[in-house]
């Protein structure tokens, strides 16, 4: 069922990897929307609505570390889980964890990896809405 898994922002600089990321997803059901940096991604993540984004960490204007901090800085998008796509050094990881990354996937990455990431971060989301909506209720 196409656009039944959720929608994810993809944010890569690398048309290329922007494309295989997209591919891969859809063909798992995922609605995919690019966006090819940080800034870009900032500015469309609330016409978009994604239940996840994947973040490339080195582009241009803004890097995934800086749009991951102002991400999770925003009440609006601060419980969207972001997925850092990159060569996942330490110095990445440990960057990632402090601007609020919920998960890694290292480049050159097994697209069922890949795929197996976003849908552990969707149902997530979707775990944590319910969740949310639920206490929302009982008052």
């Amino acid at each position: 069922m196409p656009g039944a898994s959720g929608r994810v922002l993809v944010v890569d600089d690398n048309k290329v990897i922007r494309q295989l990321i997209k591919v891969n997803l859809e063909l798992e059901g995922f609605e995919v929307v690019t966006a090819s940096d940080g800034a870009e991604c900032l500015d469309v993540v609330h016409d978009v609505a994604p239940d996840v984004i994947t973040l490339d960490v080195v582009m241009p204007r803004l890097d995934g570390f800086g749009a991951a901090a102002r991400l999770k800085a925003d009440p609006r998008t601060r419980d969207l889980p972001v997925a850092i796509v990159s060569a996942c050094t330490q110095y990445e990881v440990e960057s990632g964890i402090e601007a609020g990354v919920d998960a890694f996937v290292a480049k050159p990455f097994e697209p069922a990896e890949l795929v197996q990431v976003v849908r552990r971060l969707v149902e997530r989301r979707g775990r944590r809405e319910r969740r949310g909506a639920g206490a929302g209720r009982r008052g």
